[in-house]
């Protein structure tokens, strides 16, 4: 059976946000974290999403706060803007995906994770597409949303792209999406929709059976997410392809 991911995708781990370090003033998704990546030659996962003026920002949180001084949505302010926001324990300042391809440049694969609000929106994706249009290193693109994922397929049909799931959507901020968008990501229905060429799964949920059919009968990659134990490291060895790892370094 033909794989779908291209090899680099699972040749090496993935670090996750980058290879952080709170202690040592390294910061999820900010420079230093993925300079420290590049260093140790892992492949970097980041999250990106748009700012007020619809730029692709490197940044997990919707909210400023947890990791940044000040307060409000990521949304309310432009890209200039966020990148004048001071960072609580870095002087690094919040990229754009443009400022990360220049700054990686190839050098070590990449996976973007479009965070996603469920609402259709496409704007993040098209300028995902417009900065990737110039840029030759190996990435790939992930949501959680299916519906992000098509955008991805028909904006940029020849990009690798994942489904980041998990086995149960019945907790925290899934209460809020509708019946019909639980069940069509639950057991990776929307699989002949989206077509993805690998599965980023949550690593204490395998052994499942929509993973174990999207590896082993329709060929996708198969990662896992977040890896931070010992425990978890062997359980990504015994039924998936790679790991998306923090909190150590991977020999």
């Amino acid at each position: 059976m033909a794989a779908r991911a291209p090899g680099w995708l699972t040749a090496r781990p993935i670090a996750h946000r980058g290879l952080h370090d709170r202690t040592r003033g390294i910061i999820e998704n900010m420079p230093s974290a993925i300079d420290a990546a590049v260093a140790d030659n892992f492949a970097i996962e980041v999250d990106l999403q748009p700012s007020a003026d619809f730029e692709a920002m490197v940044h997990h949180d919707y909210e400023l706060g947890r990791l940044t001084q000040g307060a409000g949505e990521l949304l309310s302010l432009t890209a200039d803007q966020l990148k004048q926001v001071g960072f609580k324990h870095t002087s690094d300042h919040m990229m754009t995906l443009g400022d990360l391809c220049a700054r990686v440049a190839g050098r070590v694969p990449l996976v973007l994770e479009i965070k996603s609000r469920f609402n259709g929106d496409r704007r993040l994706v098209t300028r995902m597409a417009e900065v990737l249009a110039s840029y030759t290193g190996p990435v790939a693109a992930m949501s959680f949303d299916p519906d992000q994922v098509t955008a991805i397929r028909d904006l940029m049909p020849d990009l690798t792209r994942g489904i980041v799931a998990e086995r149960h959507y019945t907790d925290g901020e899934w209460k809020q999406l509708p019946p019909g968008k639980i069940r069509e990501m639950t057991g990776l229905r929307h699989g002949f929709r989206t077509q993805p060429h690998f599965v980023s799964y949550r690593v204490d949920d395998l052994p499942a059976p929509a993973p174990w059919i999207a590896r082993n009968v329709f060929g996708c990659a198969l990662i896992t997410w977040t890896v931070r134990t010992p425990e978890q490291r062997v359980r990504t060895a015994r039924y998936a392809d790679q790991m998306t790892f923090e909190g150590f370094i991977p020999e």
